[in-house]
């Protein structure tokens, strides 16, 4: 696994479009051979097209290889209902060979959005992925309930199949 020190972050432009989207395809492909419903079984380039056009979505990498990636935005209409300030951290994923990294990346997140002057890191999965709830709650995400988004899982619609989230939030001293 890549070292924190040997790691770098880089906005993800256009151009990285495939690199982003072969990340997140090798994660949904790794979920899906062990039947967690996280996940469609593959991106489109239209779901995550906007994040990067507006400069949200982030690569990170070990040396010239992309191990991961993330979108942080500033605004998740699933939170209208919450108070306070907030980052968003969506489809992050890293390479199976890079598994251990999710740790870095969150703390790189909380880092950027507390330099933003924002009050908390705030997340979410899909309810029934009981693992993935139990990571974060265990890197001292709190659960702020269960809502129902439309589309496909990973996908936000207004219409759609239904898939119940979990939400969870990170308070970040400043």
């Amino acid at each position: 696994m890549p070292t924190p020190a040997n790691l770098s972050f880089h906005r993800a432009s256009p151009a990285h479009t495939e690199e982003v989207l072969s990340v997140l395809n090798e994660a949904a492909d790794w979920l899906r051979r062990r039947e967690v419903t996280q996940w469609p079984d593959r991106f489109e380039p239209s779901w995550i097209d906007e994040a990067i056009t507006r400069g949200e979505t982030w690569l990170v990498r070990a040396g010239d290889t992309a191990v991961g990636t993330l979108t942080l935005d500033w605004s998740d209409p699933l939170w209208s209902d919450a108070a306070g300030s907030a980052g968003y951290v969506h489809r992050m994923a890293v390479r199976r060979r890079a598994a251990g990294l999710g740790a870095v990346i969150l703390d790189w997140a909380a880092d950027t959005v507390r330099r933003n002057r924002r009050e908390m890191l705030r997340l979410d999965c899909v309810a029934s992925n009981s693992r993935l709830r139990a990571y974060y709650e265990a890197r001292g995400f709190v659960h702020r309930g269960d809502v129902p988004v439309g589309g496909a899982p990973g996908q936000r619609r207004d219409d759609g199949p239904r898939t119940w989230v979990s939400r969870y939030e990170l308070p970040l001293p400043v």
